[in-house]
């Protein structure tokens, strides 16, 4: 797949996608959100992929928000219209990915930024890095999932505190507050989600995205999650790697999963 505004490598059943506008600190644009769209409804089919390390060009920026001389003269409806399609193809589809999603945060992860890698299901942060939510600062507010996933990981009270601010944080304080799953040096960054998803890839495929639609399901005030947790408990059942799993235990050896 050729892309102008990011590079996707698949090595060893996980796809390495990088956010390559450097010189604007991998700000987000039309094309941009496309090609992520693009990107991540690949991964989400293609059987080989088993997960995603998300991460921005340079040492600067994972992403410095959204490309603002885009959308600067919209009028309310056109705003509407950017969110809920942003929302629905970029934002919402990393967070309900079959497979696991890493974002691996290199630098300023600001605005739309931040809501990228919220939507992703784990976060690790270069101990550079800054995030933050500026919108207020520009007479806006966070359109793509941001008041309600930041709220989400770090509660009601710091939520509005850092939108309402629009105050940065370091990566520490991102830590402390539970934003962010680890903070490592900028050099281990990459090795680190690395050992995250290599650890996800030992275990049942099928199981680990019933898990994932499991945890998604607890945020979701229109499903069940008990229920949606039991049916997807039961589905596991019906699984070859529940076989292989349940027999190798048995067998007191590693399991070898298929994904079937």
């Amino acid at each position: 797949m050729a892309y102008h505004n990011i590079i996707s490598e698949l090595k060893e059943q996980l796809l390495y996608v990088t956010i390559n506008r450097e010189q604007k600190l991998n700000a987000l644009n039309k094309e941009t959100l496309a090609e992520l769209a693009e990107v991540i409804s690949y991964a989400d089919e293609e059987d080989e992929v088993r997960g995603v390390l998300l991460t921005g060009a340079g040492e600067k920026a994972f992403v410095a928000g959204a490309d603002i001389s885009e959308f600067s003269d919209y009028t309310g409806a056109q705003g509407e219209e950017l969110a809920r399609i942003g929302q629905a193809r970029v934002f919402d589809a990393i967070s309900q990915c079959s497979k696991p999603v890493v974002a691996a945060i290199n630098g300023f992860a600001l605005g739309g930024g931040l809501e990228l890698a919220m939507a992703c299901h784990i976060r690790i942060a270069a101990d550079h890095a800054k995030m933050g939510l500026p919108e207020v600062s520009l007479g806006l507010i966070p359109g793509y999932g941001g008041t309600q996933r930041l709220t989400q990981l770090v509660g009601k009270g710091r939520a509005i505190e850092l939108i309402a601010t629009a105050d940065m944080i370091s990566a520490a304080q991102a830590e402390k507050i539970g934003l962010v799953n680890h903070v490592v040096a900028a050099s281990e960054l990459i090795a680190k989600a690395e050992e995250i998803l290599n650890k996800i890839k030992l275990r049942a495929p099928l199981a680990v995205t019933a898990a994932i639609k499991s945890v998604n399901a607890a945020l979701n005030f229109e499903v069940n999650g008990f229920e949606m947790e039991i049916k997807e408990f039961g589905k596991c059942f019906n699984t070859l790697d529940f076989k292989e799993g349940t027999t190798a235990f048995l067998e007191k050896r590693k399991p070898t999963f298929s994904g079937k």
